[in-house]
């Protein structure tokens, strides 16, 4: 319990550093909003697929209108690895570049972000890995535009870069408002092409930003606001953009989903579920997205208890009618909602995405080493991150669907 107030008591701040241009057709002023940063040449990051399906087009035509120079780094891999950013730190510097564009997902912004940590700082972005004993980021990034392909790690706006070590298989965080990108253009057009297994998987995970950031112990009005919203967004749109990808409405909604979630984070982190899939992503080569949907539901299961009028609250925005419900009945109706819409958008299960189950008790105690395990909004330990990988794997019974039944996460979590 006294672990509890003083999360809440601690300073809390919120810092928005990056500038956000958001519309259809709005691709079209990248050149000129990157020359307006001052940028004469750019290191435009990206991955192989992104710019095969040509949606890295529309930003080169920009740029050259616009007379800024440019050149490609297209070597950006899922669950991007300290080598990645190396290689793409070196053009940078050979090509004599002056800023960035990010074009694609979180792997290309979270590249394009360690780049430019590496670039200020002179050093291994590993050195500034977020956790006690690392040393902290002291200086601005080069001038960084963010244009999301997809509509779900949000971190075209958030003040994190996620990155692989591959002798540790870990993932680690660098993050502060110094990494934030400066401009982010976030134009729906990009994202009609994305297939109906992707616009699930970060239609999803950009849902997971928003309940984990407004359920957490970080969480502060300017934060709770957004990631409302965001959720609201993500209940009315998601299943019309998986159903219909040239929707451009449900498009728009889901990109401004994303964003908004992506604001949610404010200036610190999220909760079980993140810990559970940034420990497994550093030890197999599992897509971020499709791991957290896959386990965004028994974790809600699991913390429903710690924030009660708060998922209570999520159940209304998912669309549940709560009216004679009480706390407890409509803070599990929010669990209900969720696992429904995981359903609906063909969410793959943690085997069918190849995580062997006997690897339970190593993921289990590898999260509750996570940063993000802090932030959860009910007390955690080995054993419950074991129960909810448990729950991931249908090992355990529900809670919340099969009820009446004595709850098995009422574990000891002290």
């Amino acid at each position: 319990m006294f672990m509890r107030f003083e999360r809440m008591g601690r300073l809390k701040s919120f810092e928005m550093p990056t500038v956000v241009k958001h519309g259809i057709g709005v691709i079209k002023e990248t050149g000129e909003e990157v020359k307006k940063l001052g940028v004469r040449k750019v290191l435009l990051v990206t991955d192989p697929g992104v710019r095969k399906a040509g949606l890295v087009n529309p930003v080169v035509e920009s740029l050259e209108a616009a007379k800024v120079d440019y050149v490609i780094f297209d070597k950006v891999e899922p669950n991007p690895s300290i080598y990645v950013v190396a290689a793409g730190t070196d053009i940078y510097k050979s090509e004599k570049c002056d800023g960035l564009v990010a074009v694609g997902g979180g792997s290309s912004m979270d590249t394009a972000k360690a780049i430019g940590v590496e670039v200020v700082h002179g050093e291994p972005v590993l050195n500034y890995e977020a956790c006690e004993g690392k040393k902290p980021l002291e200086k601005r990034i080069p001038p960084l535009t963010t244009i999301p392909t997809t509509a779900g790690t949000g971190s075209e706006v958030t003040q994190w870069a996620v990155i692989t070590d591959p002798h540790r298989k870990f993932k680690f965080n660098v993050g502060g408002p110094l990494i934030a990108a400066h401009l982010t253009i976030i134009d729906p057009e990009l994202h009609l092409s994305m297939p109906p297994h992707i616009t699930a998987a970060t239609g999803i995970d950009a849902l997971s930003h928003a309940i984990e950031c407004y359920t957490c112990h970080y969480a502060q009005p300017m934060t709770d606001a957004v990631a409302l919203l965001a959720i609201e967004y993500v209940a009315k749109y998601l299943r019309r953009a998986f159903s219909n990808g040239k929707d451009i409405e449900a498009r728009y909604g889901m990109a401004k989903a994303a964003m908004l979630a992506g604001l949610s984070y404010g200036s610190e982190s999220a909760g079980a579920a993140h810990a559970m899939a940034q420990t497994l992503g550093g030890i197999i080569p599992v897509a971020h997205g499709q791991c957290v949907a896959a386990m965004l539901g028994p974790v809600m299961e699991y913390n429903w208890m710690g924030e009660p009028e708060k998922f209570a609250r999520i159940a209304q925005a998912m669309g549940v009618n709560i009216h004679g419900l009480s706390v407890e009945e409509a803070a599990k109706a929010a669990v209900k909602a969720v696992y429904q819409l995981v359903k609906d958008v063909e969410i793959p299960t943690l085997e069918e995405q190849g995580v062997p189950a006997d690897m339970i008790p190593l993921l289990a105690k590898e999260a509750f080493n996570d940063p993000q395990t802090i932030g959860n909004p009910r007390d955690i330990n080995v054993k419950g991150y074991e129960w909810i990988y448990r729950r991931c794997f249908n090992l355990e019974p529900s809670t919340i669907i099969d009820e009446p039944r004595q709850n098995p996460a009422a574990v000891s979590v002290g």
